[in-house]
């Protein structure tokens, strides 16, 4: 399946999910087998011939591919969360927002010393999201060697935001 074919399973919702916003929704990506396994498949390429033992999803649809992503590259999942999620011992990460601050939080025995991680989520947007992320992986003592998308919204030039992590999207807005 071709990029273009992949893209046709991505809906644009406008003013989603406030005025203004055009929602990317890939529930129809999702929903059908041949569209998943190809999209899957193209986020796993870049990463085959890599040691990854940990991929790190961001929720909740970081979820989705991130999991997929772990099975065709044989690594662990790990899941990154909103505060009160998780149970144990955590370690969270406060990134600022556009209009104040948010934070996420992993569990800290998710990921041993050393360990390889390629983080993942659906869109890279600003970044903000995966940044936070790669500094709760570096937190952890996790070596970090790249990061997945679904999609990537160019115009928002969220890779600045992941100074010097190699970043792959197979859709681009």
């Amino acid at each position: 399946m071709d990029i273009e074919n992949l893209k046709s399973h991505v809906h644009d919702i406008p003013d989603f999910p406030k005025e203004g916003i055009v929602f990317k929704d890939i529930a129809p990506l999702l929903a059908s087998a041949k569209a998943r396994n190809a999209a899957t498949k193209l986020l796993a390429k870049p990463f085959m011939n890599q040691q990854v033992d940990y991929v790190v999803g961001m929720e909740a649809r970081g979820f989705l591919f991130g999991s997929l992503l772990a099975d065709v590259l044989d690594a662990g999942f790990v899941m990154v969360r909103k505060p009160n999620k998780l149970p144990g011992s955590l370690v969270t990460q406060e990134y600022q927002l556009e209009y104040g601050t948010d934070a996420i939080e992993m569990q800290l025995s998710a990921i041993p010393d050393g360990a390889t991680v390629l983080i993942h989520d659906d869109v890279l947007a600003t970044g903000g999201t995966a940044a936070a992320t790669a500094r709760l992986i570096k937190k952890a003592g996790g070596s970090i060697i790249g990061a997945s998308f679904l999609i990537e919204l160019d115009f928002l030039n969220g890779r600045a935001a992941l100074d010097g992590i190699d970043t792959y999207a197979v859709l681009h807005y």
